[in-house]
């Protein structure tokens, strides 16, 4: 029974020491990377979020691409996801290939390189909402969100600060 309870304990004790309790902590400089490193031939060929918006309504999913954009929000729970600002004043969501790397909420405000697969996607209010909450907006905001969204949803493999 002692070695059953030890057991227990000893992997509580592991997973709680791997658990991250917030984003990791870093400035986002230029030329800092998270995930694969970006690049250089990806950062001269990135398009734009508006450009790539428009290559979405042409084809609803693009495998491999490379964007270029201003970071306009990080999720401050643990850096998982980002928002970029696009030139119509809409937001385009980014979350991290197979949740393998979390980004610094210093990277909010950076202009970066994204590196990976878009698609327009319909996010249901379950969901939305969770973002909200995970972005600290206040419980009347989270009600608020009633609708599902169609939106651009990029899936980053990579992401480099380029200014």
């Amino acid at each position: 029974m002692k070695n059953i309870l030890f057991a227990f304990i000893l992997i509580g004790l592991s997973v709680s020491a791997f658990a991250q309790s917030g984003p990791p902590a870093g400035d986002a400089k230029v030329g800092e990377f998270y995930g694969q490193d970006v690049s250089a031939k990806a950062v001269k060929k990135a398009i734009s979020t508006d450009e790539l918006n428009k290559e979405l309504k042409a084809t609803p999913k693009i495998a491999k691409t490379s964007v270029k954009g201003k970071v306009t929000g990080v999720c401050p729970k643990k850096g998982c996801w980002v928002s970029l600002a696009t030139d119509s004043g809409e937001t385009f969501f980014v979350k991290m290939k197979d949740y393998a790397f979390f980004v610094p909420t210093a990277l909010e405000g950076k202009t970066v390189v994204l590196e990976g697969s878009a698609e327009s996607k319909t996010t249901s209010v379950k969901e939305l909402q969770h973002y909200a909450e995970d972005a600290k907006k206040t419980q009347t905001e989270i009600d608020a969100i009633t609708e599902p969204k169609t939106e651009t949803r990029f899936l980053a493999s990579a992401i480099k600060v380029v200014e």
